[in-house]
């Protein structure tokens, strides 16, 4: 990601997420050092997906995976996620952890085919419109040293 996308990444976010992350919020990540991923398609660029990625020491956090809405359920998820594991690996972390909705069957299953594992939960994690949700907390082992 680039200055020239802020304004892209937040109309995704607003798309993807009945609850999304603020300008200020996505902002702030451009000034830590994540890995922002940006996936565009055809000709003229469109801004399908995106991701927020944290490596430090050995672990590694995917922060933040959206697919546009109009872009899901073709895959497009599973590539970037498999961008990121791949990244990871390249940054030396040993493994990955995330926060996933419970209520978000299709991630979870993206998650799941893709090797990673439920180690936990937290409670009252994600707003929804009449209270809060769990957050399920899912793995990847990348290295076993």
């Amino acid at each position: 990601m680039c200055a020239t996308d802020l304004e892209s990444v937040v109309i995704l976010e607003q798309r993807a997420y009945e609850f999304p992350w603020s300008r200020a919020i996505i902002t702030g990540c451009t000034t830590v050092p994540y890995r922002i991923w940006i996936g565009e398609i055809g000709a003229d660029k469109a801004h399908v997906c995106q991701a927020f990625l944290s490596i430090v020491a050995e672990e590694a956090h995917i922060l933040n995976l959206s697919v546009d809405p109009a872009y899901q359920g073709r895959g497009i998820g599973n590539l970037l996620l498999r961008r990121l594991i791949a990244d990871a690996g390249s940054q030396e972390a040993a493994q990955i952890f995330l926060e996933v909705r419970e209520s978000n069957q299709a991630a979870i299953q993206m998650y799941l085919n893709n090797d990673f594992n439920e180690i936990g939960r937290r409670h009252n994690y994600y707003p929804i419109s009449h209270g809060r949700e769990d957050a399920l907390i899912l793995a990847l082992q990348l290295r076993f040293d």
